[in-house]
């Protein structure tokens, strides 16, 4: 129905959709905001603030360039990185685009409505500085005159991507909007709604444009503009491993953020929170500047002493960056059953707990902590928490279970190495010894600070293979939690340590975690969390597809690679070969420095695992450098895992 304009949308109580048009009333089953550039009012109307803002855009396209007709053969569309600039095929001339340095927004709230098919007008001067970039590096073009200016305004993200998938808490709704090339992106985008409509899957890893991967935070005006204006100007720069962008922060931080600053932390950020990556010591903070780079960083060193501090004595980490949900009422222990793949632990323990999808592949790579018959903790990724609150209200039954999220209102520290249990000992009552407190233990516990106790969930457990300990306290006694911890463990070496400390150590012990090793299109069988599922549990969602995997396997499994190189490491996605074959990807890497080997986690087919572990040398492409590899067949820190459980 053209030029028909939705006045409101209006959801009924059997879930359907009232469409009220400027023509009538449509009751839908199901609708999509594909809205474009008028995405933003659309979602406003059912009280959504979507992630989503117009920006101008301008192209020229040239008259017809002689050196074109005389080429012979179309050429191929260029993308002129750290030039800013892109040019196109036109008929027998070109299309020259650029992404300025100084972009503009246009109409933040949406488009008006009576807005059409206007182009804006040309704003030559302040694109300027690209042009000029544009016309050295395609001198053909100074030869032709210019056709017509084309500015134009289409949406963009705080990340670039689309936003697509289900509106969580939003039954029915979907979002198919901030997609900047139509012919590039249309297609997937379509795919991906129609399977997730009729199967209730996507079918594939997409979330990178699931508009769950952003919470309310990403609405947030300053928010939005900077982070938008930040991926426009940086659309063709190139991108560093190491590298921490500024905009739109700092958004959230921890309760004790400025404590950690003033010991020197370097903050990236995770969902909108600030979290430390390394602690520059030895040397005042102002002092430092790490250089981008994509080899190893000038902060290696530091992230060496972290390494060092967590083998040797203890390290704890910020854990405001894990979610946390409580699961309590009668009906908890069945709606967790069904919920997750893993047997429930008993009262006091603590389980790895696989999350299935219904074709079953990965949900989730959770660990669920019993503290009574019916109340339960779950721990995840802290920016998982709209997608996994997304499967969990889907989920959640109408009554006899209370779902209660505790990511902003409890939070704490991990604290591991060998001197854990002389730390955290004295500041509790409880027996911490290995026999009255063993691996993967979770109570409730009284904390001795300097002023008052503190009520703490603690769990034993870490991600560094080594001893260690959750401890959780309500948030605005993290800081007191802190000082306790570090009264207790200065002298015995504690250190505070970042998550590139935490890469390392979890590369040593072939750890795996979400996003990287773990994703939507990862089977339980390919990256070894099959062994936590209990497959002769009945009733648990994904269990046909886990089983049905069982049976035949994966044709990819997970593995540890030690890659030969000196000066840099692997980071996702470089291509593993035998013999010149493609026979793999890397998922993540980082330099072990306890054990001092560069290692990889990477998924490689099953048939050639069995003939590498036999001698035969894999290879890895390492920043454009061919390297030989070594698999391992256990994990080259502590392989029988010995002193987790000390």
């Amino acid at each position: 129905m053209l030029r028909n304009r939705v006045l409101d949308l209006r959801q009924r109580t059997d879930g359907q959709w009232d469409v009220i048009t400027e023509q009538g009333t449509i009751v839908a089953e199901h609708v999509v905001n594909a809205a474009g550039l008028w995405a933003r009012r659309v979602g406003r109307m059912v009280g959504l603030d979507l992630p989503v803002v117009p920006m101008s855009h301008h192209y020229l396209v040239t008259d017809d360039v002689p050196m074109l007709a005389t080429l012979g053969r179309e050429f191929v569309s260029i993308t002129d990185l750290e030039g800013f600039t892109y040019l196109q095929p036109l008929g027998k001339g070109a299309l020259l685009g650029v992404y300025e340095r100084d972009p503009r927004h246009w109409s933040p709230e949406g488009a008006p409505w009576d807005y059409g098919m206007d182009l804006l007008p040309p704003d030559v001067e302040r694109i300027l500085p690209e042009l000029e970039i544009g016309y050295a590096r395609f001198p053909a073009l100074a030869e032709v005159g210019i056709k017509r200016w084309v500015n134009g305004a289409f949406t963009f993200t705080p990340d670039g991507n689309p936003l697509v998938g289900p509106v969580p808490g939003k039954r029915n709704l979907w979002v198919a909007c901030g997609c900047m090339g139509g012919f590039s992106q249309g297609g997937a985008i379509g795919l991906t709604l129609s399977q997730w409509m009729t199967t209730g899957d996507p079918c594939h890893d997409i979330f990178g444009m699931d508009i769950a991967r952003y919470g309310a935070f990403a609405a947030d005006e300053n928010y939005l503009r900077d982070t938008t204006r930040q991926f426009y100007a940086r659309r063709f720069v190139i991108s560093y491993p190491n590298e921490e962008l500024p905009a739109g922060r700092p958004l959230k931080t921890s309760p004790v953020h400025d404590l950690l600053a003033a010991e020197g932390a370097r903050f990236g950020v995770t969902w909108g929170m600030e979290t430390p990556q390394y602690f520059v010591t030895g040397r005042a903070p102002d002092d430092f500047v790490e250089t981008l780079t994509m080899r190893r960083s000038n902060a290696h060193d530091f992230v060496a002493g972290e390494v060092r501090a967590v083998r040797e004595a203890a390290g704890m980490f910020d854990a405001s960056v894990y979610a946390r949900y409580e699961v309590s009422g009668p009906g908890a222990e069945a709606w967790l059953d069904r919920l997750l793949a893993c047997k429930l632990p008993a009262i006091g323990r603590v389980r790895l707990a696989p999350m299935l999808g219904h074709g079953g592949k990965l949900m989730g790579d959770l660990t669920v902590s019993r503290l009574a018959a019916d109340r339960f903790w779950l721990i995840g990724s802290y920016y998982l928490q709209e997608w996994h609150g997304r499967w969990f209200r889907d989920l959640l039954p109408s009554s006899g279970v209370t779902f209660t999220h505790l990511s902003d209102t409890w939070t704490g520290f991990a604290l591991s190495g060998p001197l854990a249990r002389e730390i955290v000992q004295p500041l509790v009552a409880r027996d911490l010894s290995n026999a009255a407190f063993p691996f993967m233990s979770c109570a409730e516990m009284t904390i001795s600070t300097r002023d008052t106790p503190l009520t703490a969930m603690v769990a034993r457990l870490s991600l560094t293979g080594e001893l260690g300990y959750e401890l959780y306290v309500p948030a605005a006694s993290q800081p007191a939690l802190l000082q306790a911890l570090m009264a207790n463990g200065h002298e015995r070496g504690l250190r505070h340590i970042g998550n590139r400390a935490l890469d390392s150590l979890r590369m040593e012990k072939s750890y795996g975690i979400w996003s990287t090793e773990f994703t939507q299109s990862t089977t339980p069988g390919m990256c070894g969390l099959d062994r936590h599922i209990a497959f002769d549990k009945p009733g648990f969602i994904g269990r046909d597809g886990a089983l049905r995997e069982r049976d035949a396997l994966s044709p990819r499994v997970l593995v540890t690679l030690d890659i030969d190189v000196t000066n840099a490491d692997a980071s996702g996605f470089e291509p593993v070969k035998l013999d010149g074959r493609l026979v793999g990807y890397t998922t993540s890497g980082a330099y072990g420095h306890f054990v001092g080997q560069s290692l990889a986690l990477a998924y490689v087919d099953r048939e050639v695992v069995t003939a590498a572990s036999t001698g035969t040398t894999l290879t890895v492409d390492v920043i454009g450098e061919t390297r030989t590899a070594r698999l391992l067949t256990a994990p080259v820190f502590d392989p029988k895992g010995a002193r987790i459980r000390a």
